[in-house]
């Protein structure tokens, strides 16, 4: 067994073209680590609808530039065989580690196999790629990131000629194409013969940006931003300026894109802590909201000033923007059709309803959202907005801020603020409260573990809400495919269980609507949500075992 182990190492070394990687992994056979050896042969890492994700480092459980090199030759063969050879592939990439070596690789794996590759000109944002996808006509796309994962990790997304992300049976067939691939040293790789674009393509998605804004609009409210040291800032910047804004004030210590992220713990909005530093220049600048990207900027994050809240500032929840920007845009005329995956608030359901639009449920991730038919907005709870669906098929953090920004200035001309809109949105809809448990892991048995004790013991009730219905959402619905997930509904509450697709956690969506008489009833209301949403977090847990 271990002789295997370390022979299987061995191969992999002598395949590696990285000298990090082959020194890295020379290394841990030199020194007989064969418990970590063990770790990084124990399987491949899965191509799935999300692409790749995982940590840097040598062996095939990581990222890597053979893993990578592998994964561009499977999906070259999988274009080829769909009839797409000559095809434009598109690649980009983010500031992280090895992103540019990977975006290098893959194209010149495309240009070996046959396709015409086409990289962008630097590391921009993920909606910059998913826009020139379709801008060039391009037949696939592909954007190294991994987000707003912690710094050791790096991924691969992988989009269709449509602009949209992979779904089955695409994932399945391309994971297939990849597992085929012979010997890294058949896979042709040409020093050149891609073309790199120039500034042009993101001057194009810029000239976009402003398709999302009214004409003639107030363009007034005053930002402070954070690019959480990734590469929005210089994009967002521009596009402020382009659409007449004042400048953001810039949260300076995260404005410069630093693969390292050493000021926050994870680089994600969301995490405890990751926005202290917005907050604090928020308190300096005094501006009218604070607007947060994750580092590949396909996600915005919103804050607000609250003298209620500890430090003057309330970070807004996803479902929160998701709710105000739905309400701008019903006012200001919109058509179509809203969607939103299972696990964001019922209220955008409501909205869409009361103007007379069109409502559509989608299992989670743009992946889906973006391909509804008719599609004019739609939102996740996880920061992600797509305002402007025929030009980018996906979240988009640009563009959701430009939208939060003009929403904030026709508020402000009026003497209300956004937290105002929303108690206008309560009222009419009933107070939605919405919230999350979600639990990070070492040992990926434990989200297993999880799932199974729930599903051979469902809960009867939460914080002494009857559960009415409870749903095993791998069955799929009359309405939804198959998923990995399970969904309660309670008198006045939701909630839905499902693994991470991106991340080690098991996650959980609470939703409560609390009825709301007059503005008077508000406060009760927001307590009774807040009281409901700990007491079914609390029984929850105890549920599920974590």
């Amino acid at each position: 067994m271990q002789h295997d182990l370390i022979a299987q190492a061995r191969t992999w070394l002598a395949e590696d073209p990285d000298p990090e990687t082959r020194d890295e992994l020379a290394a841990l056979i030199e020194a007989g680590a064969t418990q970590e050896l063990a770790v990084r042969f124990a399987g491949t890492l899965q191509f799935g609808t999300a692409g790749l994700r995982g940590e840097l480092g040598a062996g095939p459980m990581r990222m890597n530039r053979s893993v990578v090199i592998r994964a561009a030759a499977g999906l070259a063969a999988y274009l080829k065989a769909q009839g797409q050879d000559g095809g434009l592939v598109v690649i980009g990439y983010d500031a992280r580690y090895k992103s540019a070596d990977f975006a290098r690789d893959t194209a010149a794996v495309m240009t070996g196999a046959g396709l015409r590759a086409a990289v962008l000109p630097r590391p921009l944002p993920t909606p910059v790629l998913a826009y020139a996808i379709r801008h060039l006509g391009a037949v696939a796309g592909v954007e190294v990131t991994a987000s707003h994962n912690p710094p050791r990790d790096n991924g691969y997304k992988v989009y269709l000629g449509d602009g949209s992300q992979i779904v089955p049976p695409a994932d399945g067939e391309i994971a297939a194409a990849i597992a085929a691939v012979g010997p890294l040293a058949a896979v042709v790789r040409p020093e050149d013969g891609w073309e790199v674009l120039g500034e042009d393509v993101l001057d194009a998605y810029l000239a976009r940006t402003d398709a999302v804004l009214s004409a003639g609009s107030p363009r007034t409210a005053r930002t402070v931003y954070t690019a959480m040291h990734g590469v929005g800032a210089s994009v967002l910047t521009a596009a402020f300026e382009r659409a007449g804004f004042p400048a953001p004030v810039l949260v300076a210590e995260q404005a410069e894109p630093d693969p390292a992220f050493p000021t926050v713990a994870f680089p994600n909005p969301e995490e405890p802590g990751a926005m202290d530093l917005a907050f604090a220049t928020a308190r300096r600048a005094a501006p009218d909201l604070i607007i947060a990207n994750d580092p590949d900027a396909d996600r915005c994050a919103v804050a607000v000033p609250d003298p209620a809240a500890d430090g003057g500032w309330r970070m807004l929840r996803g479902d929160e923007v998701g709710a105000l920007l739905a309400a701008h845009l019903v006012e200001r005329g919109a058509s179509g059709v809203f969607a939103e995956s299972i696990v964001s608030s019922s209220l955008l359901g409501r909205i869409a309803e009361k103007a007379g639009l069109g409502y559509e449920e989608t299992l989670t991730g743009f992946k889906w959202i973006a391909r509804v038919d008719g599609l004019r907005y739609g939102y996740e709870e996880a920061l992600g907005y797509c305002v402007d669906p025929e030009g980018v098929r996906d979240k988009d953090g640009i563009t959701a801020a430009l939208l939060v920004a003009e929403l904030a200035s026709v508020l402000k001309e009026r003497g209300r603020t956004l937290l105002d809109l929303l108690d206008d949105l309560a009222l009419a809809h009933g107070l939605h409260a919405t919230d999350q448990l979600s639990v990070r892991v070492e040992d990926l048995t434990v989200i297993a573990d999880a799932m199974a004790r729930l599903r051979e013991q469902p809960p009867t009730a939460l914080a002494g809400l009857a559960v009415t219905s409870a749903e095993d959402l791998t069955r799929g619905t009359d309405r939804l495919p198959s998923t990995d997930g399970l969904r309660y509904h309670l008198e006045g509450a939701r909630v839905i269980v499902r693994p991470s697709g991106t991340e080690p956690k098991l996650k959980c969506y609470l939703e409560v609507v609390v009825p709301v008489a007059d503005a008077a009833g508000l406060p009760a209301a927001r307590a009774r949500g807040a009281e409901l949403l700990a007491a079914i977090k609390r029984d929850l847990a105890a549920a599920a075992g974590i």
